[in-house]
Formats: structure tokens, sequence, C-alpha cells
């Protein structure tokens, strides 16, 4: 499996202009190519670079990230034609698919871009890097890390690795190429039901939310409207700045929520069964207050570290359709909208089963994971 480590990277003043000035040609030729790829319509990997090479080239691009920019912009198309197939810029003759649809895909003067093994080479030992830039290689630019991205680095680092500059601070994103692990056969299931008022619930009774989170989360969102309204310089710079803490806050949420889960599924020789997120936003019906909090956190980002944590460990993972999980029972297997009194409370009006509504949830979820389970991996059995 392939996962990306995050490096820094500690430029001195010279090393960091460079850096800049090769990021913005970068940059800069990649909306040249996107212009011609929209103009022509021609959005194929080899052939936007056929039209395109030498006019990179004339620019001042070497020949690898020359290739490396057709690469980028072709990608950003594809992207955009996936998202529209998907439905995510809206339905056909939407305001926001149109807009998407008349004109080119721009560049940022400092968005990311991609280098391969013969522009950018790593001294891991020494801790630095030497990598392509406009006025001539730079050497020995310093990179920090921790411990266990260390190892993975020394270990596993092959492929490109993207260079970044975010607030003003320069970072690689390095691919590193990991060997599988054979999943387990697994002994049960660890149903997770994912909620608002509740983030994550096991059917083992494990809540990870709480009081907690919950405020921190309204205090972010009160924060934010508030500064939205103020509309200063100052006010926009501390949004620009609180952008970042929300996003970073929900990512380390997210990553302590999935490892505690994976580490409790690999324990019991469990797997784990998630439901299925894809149009969790426009399934779930809900008051306007409660859409902020759905639509502000990272459900699919949660989805996402749990399967490659479970991928990592070698624990089986299965995504099982969500219909009707809060409504039915786990001990007689009743659904009834009137089961499910309040947010928190079920009480089965058939058999009087009674549990906390998320673990009963859960509790379907292990069951439909398991069922899921045995008939992809024994579909012959009777």
């Amino acid at each position: 499996m392939k996962i990306v480590v995050q490096v820094r990277l500690f430029p001195d003043a010279g090393q960091e202009a460079a850096l800049r000035d090769t990021l913005g040609l970068c940059n800069e030729a990649a909306n040249l190519a996107s212009s011609e790829a929209f103009g022509r319509r021609v959005y194929g990997k080899q052939a936007l670079q056929r039209i395109t090479y030498g006019r990179l080239k004339a620019m001042g691009l070497s020949a690898q990230p020359a290739i490396h920019v057709a690469r980028k912009v072709a990608g950003a198309y594809a992207t955009l034609k996936a998202n529209i197939l998907a439905g995510n810029l809206g339905k056909p003759g939407s305001k926001r698919r149109r807009k998407a649809e008349s004109k080119p895909i721009r560049f940022r003067a400092d968005a990311a871009q991609p280098f391969d093994d013969r522009c950018l080479s790593w001294q891991i030992a020494d801790r630095t890097v030497s990598i392509w830039a406009v006025g001539g290689r730079l050497n020995r630019v310093r990179f920090g890390c921790s411990a266990q991205q260390y190892a993975v680095l020394s270990a596993h680092r092959k492929g490109e690795s993207d260079l970044v500059c975010r607030d003003g601070k320069w970072f690689l994103y390095a691919t590193c190429d990991i060997p599988d692990v054979e999943v387990k056969e697994p002994d049960g299931f660890l149903g997770v039901d994912l909620g608002i008022a509740n983030i994550a619930t096991t059917n083992d009774g494990t809540r990870r939310s709480g009081k907690r989170l919950n405020r921190v989360r309204h205090r972010n969102q009160r924060l934010r409207a508030k500064l939205q309204r103020i509309g200063t310089k100052s006010a926009k710079r501390l949004l620009k700045a609180r952008r970042r803490k929300e996003a970073r806050f929900a990512a380390d949420t997210n990553h302590r929520i999935a490892k505690q889960i994976v580490t409790e599924a690999e324990r019991t020789g469990r797997g784990v069964a998630l439901e299925n997120l894809t149009g969790i936003r426009d399934r779930v019906r809900l008051r306007r207050p409660q859409r902020v909090t759905l639509h502000s956190w990272a459900f699919h980002q949660l989805g996402r570290h749990i399967a490659y944590k479970a991928e990592r460990a070698g624990v089986a993972l299965v995504h099982v359709d969500p219909a009707y999980t809060s409504q039915g029972c786990s001990a007689c297997g009743h659904i009834a909208k009137a089961n499910r009194p309040n947010q928190s409370t079920f009480r089965c009006t058939s058999c009087g089963f009674a549990e906390h509504a998320d673990v009963n949830a859960a509790r379907n979820i292990a069951t439909r994971g398991a069922a899921d389970w045995a008939a992809v991996s024994l579909p012959n059995a009777a």
C-alpha cells in the first residue's frame, strides 16, 4: 500500500527564494497548459504533453518538470470530470457546475508541484534533499521529521514527492510504498456507528465524542460566524489563520479515533464494519443548527483514516448499507420509527429491548458486517 509522509523543509534565505521562483514558474506553466487543454479539449496526459512540451521548455523548465506540469494539469481535469460525473458540482445547468465547466482550471502561484527521483534526491541519513530549481540545482536543503517518519522514509520511500508551500512554510509530501499485510480472518466484527452527537460509537458501548469535542466545534462555528460578520482585514486574517487550526483539529481527532478503533479490533481479533458514507449529506435530514455540524465535520476523512490503518494492521474492513440501522432492533430485528423516541434512546416497540441508540445502531452494523463478509469470503456456502 502507498502512504504519504510529510516532512518539513528548512531552506536558507537563498534556497527559499529559489524554491519560490521554481514553484511560481511551474504553476505559471501549468496555467498555460491548462488554457491549451481547455481551448483544444485535449485532456489526456500523453496528448497534452505532446502539444505543450516545447512551450513549457521555452519558459525555462527542464525536461522532467515540463512533463510533470503537463501530467499535473491532465490529472486536475480528470479530477474535475470525476467530480462532475459524481454530481459533486451540482446538477447539469446549475450555477456551480456551469462555472466549473466554462473556464480553464487555474493554479495558484504556490500550488503543489510533483518531483520524481530525477529532479529530487534524498540524503536521508544526512536529513537533506537535493532538488531541481530554475536557477540551478539546490543541494543540501535540510528537512526535519519525527523518528517514526524517518523510519518509514528510510525503509519504504519510493516514487514522487510533492513540493508544497503552506503559510510560508515548506514541505515535501513523500510517497512511501509499504508492503501489503495479509488480512486476518476476523472473529466477528466491531461495528462503528458515525454520527453527530457522538462521532463514532462501537457495538462494545464505547462512544467517542463527548461534550468537550462538541464544545470546541461549536465554539469554532461561533467564532467563524462572528469574524465573517465583522469583515475587516484583520478579521479576514484571523479567519485564514483559524482555517488551518480547525483543519488540524479535525484531522488529529479523526486520527485518534481511527487508531483507537483499529487497535481495539486488532486486539480482539475482529474486523471493522463501517457505514457506507456515500451521499450522507444528501440522505440525512436535520434541523438547521445540526446541518452546520454535519457539513463541517470530516466524516469521509475519518472513514479513510480507519480504512488505511486497518489495511496496515491486516484488519478486515467492510462497508455496509446504513439503511434503518438506527430504527432496527439489534435484538429482534423489528424496524419502526417509533423505536427511537429521541436522539439517544432506543426502545423496541416489539420486544421491549432498550439500549443507547448509537450502540444499538453499531450492533446492527456489526451484524451486517459479518453477513457481508461471509457472503464475499464464502460465496458458495450453504
